[in-house]
């Protein structure tokens, strides 16, 4: 259990105390109530009221009390009959009732067997309050002492950039009197900014290790309650924690969970409450020494205005993912406790690897090693990475699938379609591999690989993969005939129509639409009028995708062939083998 508050300790000992000492209590008492009493039968009691021996009888719930005339009590199972009543009365005994559980229970215990409940809820309650929102730990940030934080920057690769902006809050942590005296004040708060898995929470620790302070790190979902005052309650807590600890590191992961913008549909009260705690805590309103607070989020456009503004997170730091030669940086640093053979190029690796980011990188070498120990091996070779690449792009190999004939041709056919398109229009991307073995969720797969890192996208690229998408279709229809396609375009059409809707709304390639992005921000509105012309553009963009295609596997049907039958038997081909099975029948693409 984490580390609670003094308060709250004292609050949750005092809770646990009294339920033990009421069970404790409730314990003794039944056992010395039963052993005052002596337990007699019904044929007992009804000799000794007879004798005259019974001064008072107390009824209840089948169970009666006796009292003998010396004062003795004896305790009896009894049904309450009239014929008894009238006997008892007869002998002038007296006669009372009881309404508790077992007929027996002094009103002490019912009285407290009512409060009980209350107290205890009422004590939880109070330490609920005193905990400031932080009852049993929860919303607690988590603490790495600075002995504990191995993390520099020489670990984390690939963000040269990062790591420069951030050298500057490390030198402020270490020797803040030097700034002071220049009369500089280094930015109390960092937004690292990039999409996930790009290592903004290792550029954390890294900031935190170098400087040599306390790390406090916590999720902006901790934070969020629909209770009343408990996330603001969980804001001002961890900032206590923070500034005790000062100078320090704060850090808060998926910020936006936290500080979303207020007064949307998706907001409410406790939320908004929430992020205005978190506005007042960064403003410094309580001085607390030196804490530097770094958030990350690959959502910025989600995030209130009020947390961007100079004062609060006055630098952005943009993290993206590694070009070509931080991924062999990259690659360096998580194969550095590997075993690697002498054929293993990780500069090879890397451009093999656009678009990774650090995490999909780690993920692969780690598939690597995991491939060699499968084949009782500690050293890595480069086909373990290539393995590993293929796990990673095209998923695990399902061998134990059983395909027809049939489907296995059909498979061959529409993967040959997309290698083959892909070949035949230079704006494509390069074939990397092309297979018929279901892995996945697919039953084959074409993966193509950019030569290098792209920054933008040009619009004879975007129609290329239109194309290269819709061949799949084009080459079962042109095989088997329209009424023998399958669904096995679904997610090829998916991604096809993406493409040509962001080319008709964001990125204004439409000459009908015009130069007008129609986004889902929030109070903007698409006539129905446009919202048509929209569809109709979309549509034109793909129909025209599909004749390009048609087109291209019509000129060079014998490539198709060609292409389809070497899957059928390798089941696998690289891109420089369909690339020489469809240079030979080269056909010109009409402009």
């Amino acid at each position: 259990m984490p580390h609670l508050p003094r308060r709250a300790t004292i609050a949750i000992a005092a809770v646990l105390a009294l339920v033990s000492g009421w069970f404790i209590f409730a314990a003794w008492n039944d056992y010395s109530r039963k052993a005052a009493q002596d337990n007699a039968t019904y044929t007992e009691f009804v000799d000794m009221a007879a004798r005259g021996d019974v001064a008072s009888v107390v009824f209840g719930n089948n169970v009666a009390r006796a009292t003998a005339a010396d004062g003795k009590q004896y305790r009896i199972v009894v049904p309450v009959t009239d014929d008894l009543l009238s006997e008892l009365r007869g002998r002038r005994i007296a006669i009372s009732f009881d309404d508790g559980p077992d007929g027996l229970m002094p009103q002490t215990m019912t009285v407290l067997d009512k409060l009980a409940p209350v107290i205890i809820v009422g004590l939880m309650i109070g330490a609920l309050a005193l905990s400031g929102g932080n009852f049993f730990g929860m919303g607690r940030a988590t603490r790495l002492h600075p002995d504990d934080s191995r993390v520099r920057f020489d670990d984390v690769a690939g963000v040269d950039e990062a790591k420069e902006e951030l050298r500057e809050t490390v030198e402020f942590l270490k020797d803040p009197h030097r700034f002071a005296m220049a009369g500089a004040r280094v930015p109390k708060g960092l937004l690292l900014v990039g999409p996930p898995g790009t290592g903004k929470t290792m550029l954390a620790k890294a900031a935190a290790g170098e400087a040599g302070v306390p790390f406090f790190a916590a999720s902006g979902s901790d934070f969020v309650e629909m209770f009343v005052g408990l996330g603001a309650a969980r804001v001002r807590n961890l900032f206590k924690q923070a500034r005790a600890k000062a100078p320090c590191i704060l850090f808060i992961d998926e910020i936006d969970a936290l500080a979303g913008k207020r007064g949307e549909a998706n907001s409410h009260s406790e939320k908004e409450q929430t992020l205005n705690q978190l506005l007042v805590e960064m403003d410094g309103v309580v001085d607390g020494g030196d804490v530097v607070i770094i958030a990350a989020t690959n959502r910025v456009e989600m995030l209130d205005a009020a947390v961007l503004r100079p004062g609060r997170f006055d630098r952005h730091i943009h993290v993206s993912p590694p070009d070509v030669t931080g991924r062999e940086a990259i690659l360096g640093v998580h194969t550095g406790r590997c075993k690697l053979a002498t054929d293993v190029c990780l500069k090879t690796v890397a451009r093999g690897a656009p678009g990774f980011s650090g995490a999909e990188l780690a993920n692969l070498v780690n598939e690597a090693a995991l491939s060699a120990a499968r084949q009782g091996r500690v050293i890595i070779h480069m086909n373990d990475f290539e393995a590993a690449k293929d796990r990673v792009l095209m998923g695990t190999e399902r061998r134990t699938l059983a395909l027809s004939d049939h489907e296995r041709r059909l498979t061959a056919v529409h993967e040959a379609g997309h290698a083959l398109v892909s070949v035949k229009i230079p704006e494509a991307d390069p074939i990397h591999k092309a297979t018929v073995i279901p892995r996945g969720r697919a039953l084959g797969m074409v993966v193509r690989l950019p030569d290098g890192d792209r920054v933008s996208l040009s619009r004879a690229k975007l129609l290329a993969d239109i194309a290269v998408a819709m061949a799949g279709r084009a080459a079962e229809e042109l095989v088997f005939g329209p009424d023998a396609v399958t669904t096995g375009a679904e997610a090829d059409f998916r991604a096809a129509t993406d493409i040509a809707r962001r080319m008709v709304k964001a990125w204004g390639m439409s000459e009908s639409v015009g130069f007008v992005a129609h986004t889902a921000e929030p109070g903007s509105a698409t006539s129905e009028r446009m919202a048509w012309l929209i569809d109709e553009e979309v549509r034109r963009i793909t129909d025209e995708g599909m004749e390009r295609a048609r087109r291209l596997l019509t000129g060079n049907r014998a490539a198709l062939d060609a292409i389809s039958e070497a899957l059928l038997e390798h089941e696998t081909l690289s891109g420089a083998e369909i690339t020489a099975m469809a240079e030979p029948k080269l056909e010109t693409e009409a402009a």
